[in-house]
């Protein structure tokens, strides 16, 4: 469905679309509406996001400005001698600081220099709080992931006592809402060096992780200008290392080599390319690190004769064979736009489903495993050290058009981002699908997944069995998944089209919908993808 402007928020939960929505009403920028999502969305969807998490933003506007915030917290200043891997739960995996507070105050200090914001940080994150406090009705989302985690809740300390929830009953978080209540008090830097930073430190110490008090104080976020592509005259925007916005943008340049408009959308040779991309783009990853006191990359990952040669190096008739190992991740994206058409995409995580698993003292923050990221292995490009920060896996995006924000678009899933965003961006793109018909597509996933160790290549069964076993003669090892399948995560898109108007919508595999809102008026919005 196709709106006038002024503004659209996307996100996967109605409650924080709605957040979202009531600040482009009365008057808010697309930063102040992103942060009312982000708050409500630490509340509503804690098995996915929250404030002991990270975050990463992009925003733009027509003026040509374009910035990249970075909310990624650093290892702990001391770290305990490791033999092995970072484990991926409990108080020995809560080794990284959450920069995503600090993200929200560092976005919202921009938007109040650059595009004139005023709404007050506590008004922003007053429904989260008023959700945390009252409660919400859990969506199938939150049971689906607690369900799914079921053998391994019970050595999650107290964990259990805190996120049972019963289906149709409302779910409160008491201590959630005292700690989001000190930050409308105290403002956003309380996390870190206020009253409720020194609980988190109290709290993280007596859980037995790290993190002390000096690495909440230095957490901070980073501004830095995005990375661009050419894709078919569309710029596409993605964050800089440490995160994956390289392997995105990789794929994309890749994919630019062949004329995918020419076969039809559900072509099994158009979901090989697709595949074959990501493989070699996926080659190069390892490599991306953050460039704090690493050296330098061998060569340019986005060198247009280097992913010429890539494209060359496809064979069109036969799958590269795929042992490389999977990160698994989950997080949510959202994004807003508001009437001047200024934008913000962002994405916002614990890593894990659940993160650590560790809930900070009697605040109700659950604390991130992103330290998992991080190799030990000495030597190693990602190797933990204190003070750096991990591989990251979320990039959210941005097209511009003619030098103007033209999509936003973003999804969950680790290292299915910029797989889910090869089929989404090539379908919004190369075969001007609208939001709606291009979040539905079928999608794939290269690799081990939560639900499948193999090394497989999983496909949404709706592709179709001649074209699922098309793929397997191609010698793609393909595993056929139900379609709509919450394995494949959870997307969005807004499309700002020339003519003022803009579409928008959030993915038919959770709850999440995009809302237009009439700003400098009273309340209204409409359900561009409805909650199934």
């Amino acid at each position: 469905m196709n709106v006038a402007r002024p503004g659209m928020v996307t996100s996967p939960h109605p409650l924080a679309s709605e957040a979202g929505a009531a600040v482009l009403a009365r008057g808010g920028t697309a930063i102040e509406a992103a942060v009312a999502i982000a708050a409500s969305l630490s509340v509503v969807m804690p098995h996915f996001c929250g404030i002991g998490g990270d975050a990463i933003w992009l925003v733009a506007d027509r003026q040509g400005r374009q910035r990249c915030f970075l909310g990624i917290g650093q290892a702990a200043g001391r770290l305990p001698a490791y033999d092995a891997a970072i484990p991926l739960r409990g108080p020995a995996s809560t080794v990284t600081s959450a920069c995503a507070v600090d993200s929200w105050g560092r976005a919202l200090a921009y938007s109040a220099n650059q595009w004139g914001g005023a709404q007050p940080f506590a008004a922003l994150i007053a429904p989260a709080i008023a959700l945390a406090r009252d409660g919400y009705i859990p969506a199938r989302s939150q049971h689906f992931w607690f369900d799914f985690r079921r053998d391994e809740i019970p050595h999650w300390g107290r964990f259990a006592d805190h996120f049972s929830a019963v289906p149709g009953e409302l779910f409160k978080q008491p201590g959630l809402a005292r700690s989001l209540s000190l930050l409308a008090e105290d403002g956003y830097r309380s996390f870190y060096d206020g009253r409720l930073g020194r609980q988190l430190a109290e709290g993280l110490a007596a859980a037995g992780s790290p993190l002390g008090a000096a690495d909440l104080a230095a957490t901070r976020t980073r501004e830095e200008a995005p990375v661009g592509l050419d894709y078919r005259g569309l710029t596409l925007l993605a964050p800089p290392a440490p995160t994956q916005g390289l392997s995105t943008l990789a794929i994309m340049g890749i994919l630019s080599h062949f004329d995918l408009a020419a076969l039809p959308p559900a072509s099994p040779l158009r979901y090989h390319l697709l595949v074959e991309a990501v493989k070699q783009a996926f080659l190069d990853r390892p490599l991306i690190a953050d460039p704090d006191g690493s050296e330098p990359p061998p060569w340019d990952f986005l060198d247009p004769q280097r992913l010429a040669g890539k494209a060359e190096a496809i064979d069109t008739a036969r799958a590269l064979a795929w042992p490389h190992p999977y990160r698994h991740g989950d997080t949510v994206f959202f994004a807003a736009t508001d009437e001047q058409g200024r934008c913000a995409s962002v994405l916002q995580s614990t890593y894990f489903d659940w993160g650590s698993g560790v809930l900070v003292g009697d605040t109700g923050v659950l604390w991130q495993n992103r330290g998992a990221a991080f190799s030990t292995v000495p030597g190693d490009r990602n190797a933990i050290k204190p003070g750096k920060r991990p591989f990251y896996t979320l990039n959210p995006g941005i097209a511009l058009k003619n030098e103007e924000p033209h999509l936003l678009y973003g999804t969950q899933g680790a290292d299915g981002q910029p797989q889910t965003l090869s089929v989404l961006l090539t379908g919004l793109i190369d075969y001007g699908m609208t939001p709606e018909e291009a979040l539905a597509q079928p999608r794939f996933l290269l690799g081990r997944t939560f639900s499948d160790s193999r090394d497989s290549l999983k496909i949404e069964a709706s592709l179709g069995g001649a074209a699922i076993g098309n793929l397997a003669a191609l010698g793609h090892e393909v595993a056929s998944l139900p379609a709509l399948s919450p394995i494949f995560g959870q997307a969005g898109a807004i499309r700002l089209a020339d003519a003022g108007t803009m579409s928008g919508a959030h993915d038919p595999r959770g709850e999440g919908n995009a809302l237009r809102s009439q700003a400098h008026s009273s309340f209204n919005s409409v359900v561009i993808s409805p909650p199934r």
